[in-house]
């Protein structure tokens, strides 16, 4: 069975210089909902391992059968209560119980509220936990275990609270929630609509506050359904897939899970983290897995590569079953790409990487790369279903002469294209925000996405886009000229190879571009308590900038001074996104002070400068 079915795109250019791309592929008939899709593999495979989780040493597993009895179990315990019409407040990281909760609410049509797990533990006033319990007024909380009794004390309320075992205070366990299903159940269960909700996920993309964006289960199934059509191999080999990715995102909650659950798939789920002392669980439990579709963000890559690169036991557990690897959510540096594609090569492996891109509103694949790519910035084509819009940005800071008639794209790369999306598995807006729903589409019906493309080929659509960042986040120099943030950055740290792990562009209204840096753990001791670099450090940082400069451009495509951070970004001071990825703007925000030692008279020494210190 082939991987990917090749794209066949179809492409309209519009009078007012839009460029219209859609698949030729119509979208196949689906089930109403994931839920659906989940109820009819229990019955088809009830033994089959559906998930498992780490306890101690080994994994404590449960099959597609033994999901089905719980979910409905507590199904029925969500209608004996009147709790069926109302959200459920999920506190809680990956779980058998998260999984278990989330499928009995959808079976019955209450919205899953699944939040951050740093909301919940590495907050001292849960404020962000108390407004979203606001917002959305749930009618249970579940917490995983006694860890989040401060959060679950900060929003329940007189709500009531399920927890794994009663540990929380007030709670009831998960064991005595549930009461025998009746038929009422199935009968909640056929009634289902594609536009009812199903989950409402909280997400602050790179800029804005929080906001709920609305999941509904024609989204969520449409998605899948779409994600089958691009992956043949799918109707055939059910996936399997060790995985992280927080359930409070899209990509974790939505993509990987549903992939699994809409293709009798087994989910393993990860430990793991791609942090130091973390990482090292996902090497151990690949050892046990084998997955047959691997998914991750960049920063999981660049923290795992290198114990597969060491470890030749690992690897060969990684790629024996592999038959793809996937990333999104952030850009992958170029260099990440090729040594993953040498590690397969050294191995005998056919594994193919590919990626996709879309966001929380989109369920969240909108594109994907269903064909061999040679390079990391490739996003693919429209999926099935879904159309795009390639529209030059009007921000009042564009000259008309610098855009492309024939691409829409910049001809000097001071212009952005920004793409936007319709289709199926499109948000029908934000809850309890009319504004927000109606700021964020256009007058025909697309989503504005503020992500800036390029088409790879402009004579071939079929050859996809690539990703030119966030408009957002872009900034000019002095000299008028535009930086791009999601362009240049993947650039840096592919020149670093491997030295860094991300980084942080500055220099808005400055004569240069500058960086502030985060330094792979492997090489965090090599800078001091004030966070000056040894001399060797210092000459590794500029060799990253001589050969960032060496690749060719102008002053936005150069770095010249970086700066190295000791402090990690902080997701619950916004400086990541729920994405996985930095956020520019906030980090910038947040270390002002730092940003400021960057253009210092005289510089201090943590400052490393591209050429004599005497020239900056």
């Amino acid at each position: 069975m082939d991987t990917f079915r090749p794209p066949r795109i179809e492409s309209r250019r519009l009078p007012d210089g839009r460029l219209l791309l859609r698949s030729a592929e119509p979208l196949a008939d689906h089930p109403v909902s994931v839920v659906h899709s989940f109820r009819a593999g229990s019955e088809a495979h009830p033994d089959r391992l559906l998930v498992a989780e780490r306890s101690g040493e080994s994994w404590a597993r449960s099959t597609w059968g033994e999901v089905r009895a719980q979910a409905d179990r507590l199904a029925q315990g969500l209608l004996d209560r009147g709790l069926a019409e109302r959200p459920v407040l999920v506190l809680s990281g990956n779980s058998r119980l998260h999984l278990t909760v989330a499928l009995a609410a959808m079976t019955v049509g209450a919205p899953v509220v699944p939040t951050s797990v740093a909301y919940s533990l590495q907050s001292a006033d849960h404020a962000k936990l108390q407004a979203m319990a606001e917002l959305v007024d749930p009618g249970l909380v579940v917490a995983e275990d006694a860890s989040y009794a401060a959060a679950v004390a900060a929003v329940a309320g007189d709500r009531p609270v399920l927890s794994r075992d009663g540990d929380v205070p007030g709670s009831t366990p998960l064991a005595g929630f549930g009461a025998e299903p009746t038929a009422e159940v199935d009968r909640r269960c056929a009634a289902l609509r594609r536009e009812d909700v199903a989950k409402i996920l909280f997400t602050s993309g790179s800029t804005g506050q929080p906001k709920g964006v609305l999941n509904t289960h024609g989204m969520l199934s449409a998605n899948q359904q779409q994600m089958r059509q691009v992956w043949p191999f799918l109707a055939e080999e059910p996936p399997v897939l060790l995985d992280w990715l927080p359930w409070s995102h899209t990509f974790g909650g939505n993509h990987d899970t549903n992939l699994v659950l809409v293709n009798g798939g087994s989910l393993w789920i990860d430990d793991g983290r791609p942090a130091p002392g973390l990482v090292e669980r996902t090497v151990r439990n690949l050892a046990d897995v084998h997955p047959t579709v691997y998914l991750n963000v960049p920063a999981g890559y660049a923290a795992l590569l290198p114990h597969l690169e060491r470890d030749a036991d690992a690897a060969r557990a990684f790629l024996d079953r592999l038959r793809l690897g996937f990333f999104a959510a952030a850009a992958l540096p170029q260099q990440l790409w090729d040594r993953l594609q040498a590690l397969a090569a050294a191995h005998g492996s056919g594994m193919q990487m590919t990626t996709s891109w879309g966001l929380t509103e989109t369920a969240p694949a909108a594109t994907s790369a269903h064909f061999p790519i040679p390079r990391s910035d490739v996003l693919g084509v429209p999926l099935p279903g879904v159309e795009l819009a390639l529209v030059p940005v009007d921000a009042g800071t564009i000259d008309a002469g610098t855009i492309d008639a024939g691409t829409g794209d910049a001809k000097t790369g001071d212009a952005k294209t920004e793409v936007r999306v319709r289709g199926p598995n499109v948000t029908p807006g934000y809850h309890r925000r009319p504004d927000l729903t109606a700021a964020a589409f256009d007058a025909d019906g697309f989503l504005r996405t503020g992500d800036a493309v390029a088409l790879a080929d402009p004579d071939d659509p079929a050859a996809g886009l690539v990703f030119r960042g966030r408009i957002a986040e872009d900034f000019k120099l002095s000299t008028g000229t535009f930086v791009s943030a999601g362009t240049l950055r993947p650039q840096l740290l592919s020149a670093a190879r491997g030295l860094l792990t991300d980084a942080v562009l500055c220099g808005q209204d400055g004569d240069c571009v500058t960086a502030m840096v985060w330094l792979h753990p492997e090489h965090a001791g090599r800078v001091d308590a004030g966070g000056v670099p040894d001399d060797g450090l210092r000459a590794d940082l500029v060799a990253t900038m001589d050969r960032l400069a060496a690749q060719g451009g102008g002053s936005s495509q150069c770095v010249e001074r970086l700066l190295v951070l000791t402090e990690p970004p902080r997701l619950d001071a916004g400086e990541v996104t729920d994405k996985g990825y930095v956020n520019q703007a906030a980090v910038r925000d947040r270390r002002a002070d730092l940003v400021a030692v960057l253009t210092a008279d005289p510089l201090p020494p943590r400052v490393v400068v591209r050429g004599p210190r005497e020239d900056r």
